[in-house]
């Protein structure tokens, strides 16, 4: 599947308008829903999508957000006018965090031709509307796989062989503090790439996990426009790898200090 830009400008989403699928992605971590800036003022011809209730399948063995059921994705996505032959383009309040998890998942599934919206909802100047469209259902077809992905299993060789970031605060990486899931550390290996996502030599592998394949799923969208398209992302992250207290937990600033503790 050939790629495209990952990004796009606001001056080319509208000249290019009525011709795109537009998703409104509006996204804060613990809420409340973005449904409610939806409704205030959206761009012309969004349909609003929810990461949690739309995007991500419930919390639990998985990780906090896990990939949903691909049959009710499938349907969500044809609910809001997805077709594999009409480009998308996804975008959020700025941060990048739900359209690039959008964006993933779009891409994933084996849409050719996803864009995120360079700036958000903010770098938006043209006509903002409170109607809500009417949509004409899309025909697309969830085809998963066409993103490479690490498995749980998969991740400690990745580490080992290639580059794997954790895009956590560097407290959570040392394992100083953990604020959302029941166990600090990161996993042996890991490099902490809180920031700037460092340079990865062509050739060797290189992908991401975070708390739960939100802030992950950005750090992979980054590296693709930095030409990294073989960029993986570990869906589950780390919510999901501390699920078995049989995988190992490293703390500290090393990346391969394992502590041994749970």
């Amino acid at each position: 599947m050939a790629d495209v830009t990952a990004f796009i400008s606001a001056e080319e989403v509208a000249a290019r308008l009525p011709d795109v699928t537009l998703l409104d992605v509006r996204w804060r971590l613990g809420g409340p829903s973005g449904r409610g800036a939806y409704v205030e003022g959206h761009l012309p011809g969004a349909v609003f999508l929810d990461v949690d209730e739309d995007l991500c399948g419930p919390p639990g063995a998985g990780g906090r957000h896990p990939l949903p059921d691909l049959a009710e994705l499938q349907e969500k996505l044809r609910a809001a006018g997805v077709s594999a032959d009409r480009p998308v383009v996804v975008y959020d309040g700025g941060d990048l965090l739900a359209a690039a998890r959008t964006w993933w998942t779009l891409r994933w599934a084996g849409h050719p031709d996803v864009r995120v919206l360079d700036g958000g909802f903010p770098a938006w100047t043209g006509e903002v509307t409170t109607e809500t469209p009417e949509t004409k259902a899309g025909g697309f077809t969830v085809e998963p796989g066409h993103l490479p992905t690490i498995e749980a299993d998969e991740a400690i060789d990745f580490a080992r062989t290639g580059v794997l970031l954790d895009v956590r605060a560097a407290e959570r990486f040392r394992g100083e503090v953990e604020p959302i899931d029941a166990v600090a550390g990161h996993i042996p290996g890991a490099v902490n790439a809180p920031g700037a996502l460092p340079e990865v030599p062509a050739g060797t592998a290189v992908g991401a996990y975070c708390g739960s394949g939100i802030t992950a799923a950005r750090a992979v969208l980054q590296l693709h426009a930095q030409g990294r398209e073989d960029a993986a992302l570990y869906i589950g992250s780390w919510s999901h790898w501390i699920t078995d207290p049989d995988r190992p937990i490293a703390t500290g600033d090393e990346p391969g200090k394992d502590s041994g503790a749970r």
